[in-house]
């Protein structure tokens, strides 16, 4: 098991070298891959054993991994899928005064990091931050800094273990006249836009990233020239459901799979996929610990696993 556990990790380390030669010799951008790179993407998200997400409040709400995780199923995926992602967290490590009304400070990816990767030991992980790392403020160098220099760590403590990382830049803020959120008056969507423009530069350096951002940001605007009422996020943060299906979209879109496959396709999965991810979710979290009160004690590992793989028959035997 072991052995062919690191035939595996050979395998994806190719894929990932392939990624980084095709965005090298033609400049890629996430918005616009080739056949190459979203053949990368998909045989990395594929043929993985593991794939971890890691992220804030948006991902530890698991709709957009569920869906994605409901693709991967009807790929035929046999990875274990564990979202890790942790509510209030940045990457950057920075927090607003009175964040949570003074009642915590927003937890820090880097206090726990080693802990989620030794007890998940991912093939793959997904990462989307930003959203809480400009702490709502307008842009401001130190903080922008701040969060590079977060993505860097988490980069090399991830590449150092063996593992793939794809980077994913935040979802969209989606501030209106009638809606400022906890940004105020502050554009914080030019903030946003500073940090995935970075980590799409990123992409020069061999980086995987994937462009969520723009492609929300597009998907926003066709859609409030059809109707001037659409959102994405009630409360400009947090996306609902057309939210989440546009981070997937922007997902499946880099690896090449088709607009015919779209959220009724994940009409009988999704039940199933979205519980035993919810299940997996809080035991992995309770077992690396954190210091973000409020968060669901899971069950014990073991227990976690066993209950996914009743539901995991489940899923694939209704294929």
């Amino acid at each position: 098991m072991k052995f062919q556990r690191h035939l595996r990790s050979a395998a994806l380390h190719f894929f990932a070298c392939a990624w980084l030669f095709t965005a090298a010799m033609h400049g890629l951008s996430a918005a616009s891959p080739n056949t190459t790179t979203a053949s990368t993407l998909r045989q990395l998200l594929i043929e993985s054993d593991r794939v971890v997400f890691l992220g804030d409040s948006i991902t530890f709400n698991g709709r957009w991994v569920s869906y994605l995780t409901c693709w991967m199923e009807s790929a035929g995926t046999k990875a274990r899928v564990i979202n890790m992602a942790l509510p209030s967290e940045t990457v950057s490590g920075l927090s607003e005064n009175g964040h949570a009304g003074g009642k915590f400070p927003r937890p820090d990816l880097h206090e726990r990091l080693d802990r989620v990767l030794r007890i998940s030991r991912p093939d793959v992980v997904l990462a989307c931050y930003g959203m809480n790392c400009g702490i709502y403020q307008p842009f401001d160098t130190e903080r922008f800094k701040k969060f590079r220099e977060g993505s860097i760590r988490l980069h090399e403590k991830v590449e150092g273990m063996g593992a793939q990382i794809i980077h994913l830049t935040p979802p969209v803020y989606d501030q209106r006249q009638d809606k400022h959120g906890p940004a105020g008056p502050v554009d914080y969507e030019h903030v946003l836009e500073q940090y995935s423009n970075w980590l799409v530069s990123k992409q020069g350096s061999g980086w995987m990233v994937i462009d969520v951002h723009s492609s929300m940001k597009e998907t926003l605007k066709v859609n409030r020239l059809a109707n001037p009422s659409f959102i994405f996020a009630q409360d400009t943060v947090h996306p609902g459901h057309e939210g989440h299906w546009a981070i997937c979209r922007a997902i499946l879109d880099n690896v090449g799979v088709p607009e015919s496959w779209n959220t009724k396709k994940t009409d009988r999965l999704l039940p199933r996929v979205s519980k035993r991810l919810e299940i997996l979710r809080n035991a992995y979290i309770s077992a690396a610990g954190h210091t973000r009160p409020g968060v669901p004690q899971g069950l014990p590992i073991d227990e976690a696993i066993t209950e996914a793989n009743r539901l995991t028959a489940l899923i694939r035997s209704a294929k």
